[in-house]
Formats: C-alpha cells, sequence, structure tokens
C-alpha cells in the first residue's frame, strides 16, 4: 500500500536529525520501515541523511538483511552500499582513539595459540592450530599468521603478516602475503576521503547483489543475558577444592562460564523455489553430518487481503501500524517470513591470572578490536572478552565458534620469556624474567626472523 509507505515521512521530515532513529510502535526506525515496505525512495532519503544502517530490529534482523528479504536487487545494492560506507567511516573515525590507547599502552611481544577442537570424532581430527605472533612497540602493531579463516567448511592457509603503522593524523595499514611477495597497503585517515567518492567506492557488483538475493539470510547470535561464571573444582568428592592451573608459567584461576547460548536463524522467504533445492542440495555429507536438528517455523497466519502487496501482505494501513494500542495480533509487514532455528546451548571455559603483567583492557583489546574488523574469529574472540568477566587476564579461554567448533586461545612467550626471538630485547636491570613480574620494558630489534615493519618496504 502505497500510504503506508508514505506513512512515517512526515514523523522524519519535520524532526530534527538526531530523531532519524526514532523508534516506531512496532520497534522499527524509518529506515527499517522504508526497507521492509520496499519504498526504494524514502529508504534513499534516509540514507542519504545518514540514517544508520547498522541497527536491528525488535527482532534482531538487520536493515540489510531485511532489505534482501523483499527481493529487490536495487533496494539491497543502496543498502549494501551504505552499510559499508558506514562501516568504513566509522572504523577511520575510531583511528585517533584506537593509536591513542596503543601509545599509552606498554611495548610488548606475545604469542596467542589458537587451537581448534570438536566433540565429533571426524573433525577433531582435521582440526588446525596456528600461533599468532604479536609485536607491539608504541602506536605500531605487527600480527604473523599461517591461519587465514575457515569457508565452506575448509580451512584457509597462507603465511601473513598484518602492520598497522600509527602516524599524526591516521594510520597505515598493510597486508604482506609472504606466499605471493607482495603487499597491501592502506591509509586510514578520515580527513584524507572524500565522502562522495568513498561512498561511490562501495559500489558493490551485480554478482554481490545477486549472490546475497540467492542465498537463505543467516543470522548468528550469542545469547549472553543469563550468563554466569563458577570455579571449576578439583579433587574427590567430599575432599574438593577451587581449581588452580598452571598456564605459560603463570598460575590461573579456571572458570566455567555456562547459560550461553549460540542461536542460529534461517530465513528463506526470498528464494524461488529452485534457489531452495539448490542450497539443500549444495550441502556435502560432512556439512549434513555436522548439522543438528532445526526448528522450522512459517509465519503465514494472517489472511491474504486483495489490496495487499508483496512488502505489506495484509494491507496494514498506516493508521493500524502507527496505534500502539491496536492490536495486529498475525498481521505484520513484509513478506511472509519462513524460518529456521538451531539453538545450541554450550560452556565456556576461562583461565584467569589475577598477576599477570598484560593488561586485557589497555594492551590486548585494542589488538584484538583491530583483528576483528576483518577476522570472524578475533570477532568472536572480542565479543566474549567484552563481557563482565571475573577478575584477572585470560591466559587461556576456550570458546565455541560453531556449534561443532571450539577455539582454544592461549597466550604465552610473553616478551619472549619462555623461547628468546632475536626480534625481541628486554630493556631490564634484571637478568631473568618471570611470571608475575611487573613487566619488563621491551625493544623490539629487526632481526633476520621477523623484521619489525622491514616486510613493508618490499
Amino acid at each position: 500500500d502505497p500510504a503506508a509507505a508514505e506513512g512515517p515521512e512526515p514523523r522524519v521530515g519535520n524532526r530534527t536529525q538526531h530523531d532519524i532513529e526514532l523508534i516506531d510502535p512496532r520497534g522499527r526506525t524509518p529506515l527499517e520501515l522504508a526497507v521492509s515496505l520496499g519504498n526504494l525512495e524514502s529508504a534513499r532519503v534516509l540514507l542519504r541523511h545518514n540514517a544508520n544502517v547498522g541497527k536491528e530490529n525488535a527482532n534482531g534482523w538487520t536493515v540489510l538483511q531485511e532489505a534482501v528479504s523483499t527481493g529487490d536487487p536495487e533496494m539491497v545494492q543502496l543498502v549494501l552500499q551504505y552499510r559499508d560506507y558506514q562501516r568504513a567511516t566509522n572504523r577511520l573515525a575510531g583511528i585517533p582513539e584506537l593509536l591513542n590507547k596503543l601509545r599509552r599502552a606498554p611495548d610488548f611481544y606475545v604469542e596467542m595459540k589458537w587451537e581448534f577442537t570438536s566433540w565429533v570424532p571426524l573433525v577433531s581430527k582435521v582440526c588446525p592450530s596456528d600461533v599468532y605472533r604479536v609485536w607491539k612497540r608504541g602506536e605500531n602493531l605487527r600480527v604473523d599468521t599461517t591461519l587465514l579463516g575457515f569457508e565452506h567448511m575448509t580451512w584457509q592457509r597462507g603465511r601473513r603478516s598484518y602492520i598497522f603503522k600509527g602516524e599524526e593524523e591516521g594510520a597505515v595499514v598493510m597486508e604482506v602475503d609472504h606466499d605471493k611477495q607482495v603487499v597491501y597497503t592502506e591509509t586510514l585517515s578520515l580527513a584524507l576521503h572524500e565522502p562522495e567518492l568513498m561512498l561511490a567506492a562501495m559500489q558493490p557488483t551485480e554478482e554481490h547483489v545477486a549472490s546475497r538475493l540467492t542465498s537463505p539470510i543467516v543470522s548468528t547470535h550469542l545469547d549472553t543475558k543469563n550468563i554466569a561464571f563458577e570455579r571449576n573444582k578439583s579433587g574427590i568428592w567430599g575432599w574438593r577444592s577451587e581449581k588452580m592451573e598452571m598456564i605459560s608459567g603463570y598460575e590461573a584461576k579456571v572458570y566455567s562460564a555456562s547459560n550461553v547460548e549460540l542461536i542460529t536463524k534461517t530465513r528463506t522467504e526470498h528464494l524461488s523455489d529452485q534457489d531452495k533445492s539448490r542450497t539443500k542440495g549444495s550441502k556435502t555429507p560432512f556439512q549434513s553430518f555436522l548439522g543438528i536438528a532445526q526448528q522450522h517455523a512459517s509465519h503465514n497466519g494472517a489472511p491474504i487481503l486483495k489490496s495487499a502487496t508483496p512488502t505489506n501482505p495484509t494491507a496494514i494501513t498506516p493508521e493500524e501500524y502507527f496505534d500502539p494500542s491496536f492490536n495486529l495480533e498475525a498481521r505484520n509487514i513484509g513478506r511472509p517470513i519462513e524460518m529456521s532455528n538451531k539453538v545450541q546451548r554450550f560452556k565456556a571455559t576461562l583461565w584467569l591470572c589475577e598477576d599477570h603483567p598484560l593488561s586485557l583492557v589497555e594492551q590486548v583489546t585494542p589488538i584484538i578490536d583491530l583483528m576483528a574488523i576483518s577476522n570472524a574469529h578475533f570477532a568472536k574472540l572480542r565479543d566474549f572478552i567484552t563481557l563482565r568477566l571475573p577478575p584477572g587476564f585470560p591466559v587461556k579461554i576456550e570458546i565455541p565458534l560453531f556449534h561443532v567448533l571450539n577455539a582454544r586461545i592461549t597466550f604465552s612467550n610473553l616478551c619472549g620469556c619462555d623461547e628468546p626471538l632475536s626480534s625481541v630485547r628486554i630493556c631490564s636491570p634484571t637478568p631473568s624474567c618471570s611470571p608475575g613480574d611487573a613487566g619488563p620494558s621491551l625493544s623490539l630489534a629487526p632481526g633476520r626472523g621477523t623484521g619489525w615493519l622491514r616486510a613493508g618496504n618490499g
């Protein structure tokens, strides 16, 4: 109904710009409403006035996911372009604060060992491990890795270095591909980017849009609202005590985090029968073996009226929609949703050391934030460590990545204490490096093996 599409516009145009995110009685912002109704021009106007693409609606769906559900290529292209543009500008705007955090934090070298495990025997045999080597000096950072990611049930390998060089008004990021001997360089500075040129550069390809329109909409959410931390016990019944373990030379308390759910929702209402069949048929026996029972839900209960449109199938009027006391019952705007749910409850395990020389907030979190921009595994780690954890530094963490795959992350070889490196010199009056020290000062030398920032000159 065109009248329904025009309903919220006066509520936006006659208000100041900061009210552009006003939530309506049904839990949507004006942009979410315009997209759900398939009103391309309303969405375009709102996006030009900086409406937030990253917000989720009351049911946890993003604006882009709702755009895909309309099946409109133009709408998907528009929302995708502005989403990437807003992500890029937000990332650039956060660079000065990230640089300040790096400047204030003491220098260090540390290794993050990632081990992937599974309770499924066939999967556990092919699970890899990798060590991320992290050098931090001043506002400069380098991370080396050989494990690039996990896509389509296969592990992506390659020798890469990610180098972050802080400058006065921004930063330079270099990705060094040691296998191809190629360096990719990007300057991160909001002042150097013209908004119009930057927006134009975010134009998605037709192939990218088509891929989204012919694939299911998938949302994975870690529900931690009921999370509880409990000390693990050791010993036999009647003589049990709180468990302590030595991790990388540091004594750590062992905690379990329970009441955490990994919720995966999949929507298919925008897919043709052929796309649905292809999606089901493309699963390998390995993927089918990994799957767990799904709960299917189809929200088609309300009758379809003659005056309806594909994005307003029950012909809801603006008066009905914007009246908070009016009960829509099963009626809703947007296509009738076809959705399946996967819910997995799990326990995470943490090993926390209260006298560790590294600071989670000051030294480690900024690095994880930086890596999470392009690495999904680091994004999952960031989401977990930003919870309200018990006191101490997490020298070891075990968290789920997918419903059959866990990641175990261990921090070790701090400042080269366990295995000396030619690229790290300890500037300390004491000859030894013992756990529990306040932390020696650090000098990063070029060295043959790693070459601090040297790889960027190739």
